[in-house]
């Protein structure tokens, strides 16, 4: 079975198409600048090599059908026909209350999440783009979404409820929903795989790590709480986004800065963060150069985000009344050895011990960076989001 995995964007397409008999990836790439003059379609190629491709994109349904013709294409391509394309599996970000599990698409899936975007304005219209403009260019192909927030939807009332009028939970369903759900899932899945360990019984904390991040408690397999809220702002210090914030200091701020909630979303969204703090860069690579040329203010973001890292992994041990497996993925998590060895060194008291060496020297790769006496098992494993997806899509159409 050949699928076809989109997440699409409000301005981009990202997309890999699967070989399920093997699990391996046929095709990949993504479109860019939808709707904006230089827009482009980049194909990667086997060999590497990348393919760029110029062409006015309007809108998605246009991006979509340069994606299937760079499938079929005689030098960017890896299929003769479209009718090879057995189903596509979607990234949908918001799935509210109303999924907790993936689903094959259908009217009354797609009314239920445009009811769910005003929980995720940027993003599930993107997403319902992409599912129509699928209907367009291959009609009768089945579809399937896969929800961000399904993981997350275990969680008990006591870690979701937020401090407020119950009656603001009841008229507009404010609560803590998470993302970055189909990482959290497949990291805590594959990491028992990799241990060779069964997912019941195990307390397992993911860390997912990157420009986005957020932590999950996962206990049998299943999310009991995460550090993404109603929306992904809340939580951990990120690339751009300011993370937890004390709301008397949002007011204030906007008091001071007469900025109106557009203003002051954008600023907790796009300017703060690593880029806020350290001046440079929300990029962890960047902030890291930077150190090295004596910026104080890069040290200070870098000292901050593992802390704050550090601090959340902690709430989840004793959330869980202990910790057997501490999982580290995500760009950060999977590549940036100086802050998951300093994080994962944060908890010597809970009998964690780091073979420091290994854990510098791995970069990419599934490996456990724990010594064997450790009472924590500490591990790296690569997400792969696209590739749940994928079996997702399998598992539901070959079911159909």
């Amino acid at each position: 079975m050949k699928i076809l995995v989109l997440n699409c964007g409000s301005s981009s397409i990202k997309y890999k198409l699967f070989d399920m008999t093997n699990r391996t990836v046929m095709a990949q790439g993504g479109v860019e600048k939808i709707g904006l003059p230089d827009a482009f379609l980049q194909v990667k190629l086997p060999n590497g090599e990348k393919v760029k491709i110029e062409k006015p994109m309007p809108e998605h349904t246009v991006g979509i059908r340069l994606i299937l013709e760079a499938l079929t294409d005689k030098k960017t391509g890896c299929i003769s026909d479209l009718k090879e394309i057995d189903a596509v599996g979607h990234r949908v970000v918001h799935g509210g209350e109303k999924f907790n599990k993936s689903v094959l698409i259908t009217d009354e899936v797609k009314q239920m999440v445009v009811e769910c975007s005003e929980l995720a304005p940027l993003h599930n219209p993107a997403n319902l783009k992409g599912i129509a403009a699928i209907e367009q260019t291959l009609p009768g192909v089945p579809q399937v979404g896969v929800f961000d927030t399904a993981f997350h939807q275990t969680m008990p009332d006591y870690a979701y409820m937020y401090a407020l009028p119950y009656e603001l939970y009841e008229k507009y369903a404010i609560r803590r929903y998470g993302f970055h759900g189909t990482s959290h899932r497949y990291v805590s899945a594959r990491v028992c795989e990799f241990l060779g360990v069964k997912a019941e019984g195990k307390k397992i904390v993911t860390a997912h790590i990157g420009n986005g991040g957020s932590c999950a408690a996962v206990m049998d397999g299943k999310s009991v709480d995460t550090s993404m809220g109603l929306t992904p702002i809340e939580g951990l210090m990120m690339g751009t986004r300011a993370g937890d914030l004390d709301l008397g200091a949002a007011t204030y701020i906007m008091d001071k800065e007469h900025l109106d909630t557009a203003g002051f979303s954008n600023l907790v969204n796009k300017k703060s963060g690593l880029l806020g703090v350290s001046g440079v860069s929300s990029d962890a690579r960047d902030i890291e150069n930077a150190i090295q040329q004596g910026n104080k203010r890069a040290d200070l973001a870098r000292k901050m985000f593992i802390y704050r890292v550090k601090k959340y992994i902690g709430a989840y041990a004793a959330a869980m009344d202990g910790m057997d497996i501490l999982v580290f993925t995500g760009g950060i998590g999977e590549n940036d050895t100086y802050i998951r060895t300093e994080i994962a060194k944060g908890f010597g008291y809970m009998g964690v011990k780091i073979d420091e060496e290994k854990s510098r020297k791995s970069r990419g790769e599934e490996v456990v960076i724990s010594t064997p006496d450790s009472k924590v098992t500490v591990c790296v494993i690569p997400t792969d989001e696209e590739l749940m997806i994928a079996t997702d899509t399998e598992r539901i159409v070959t079911n159909m």
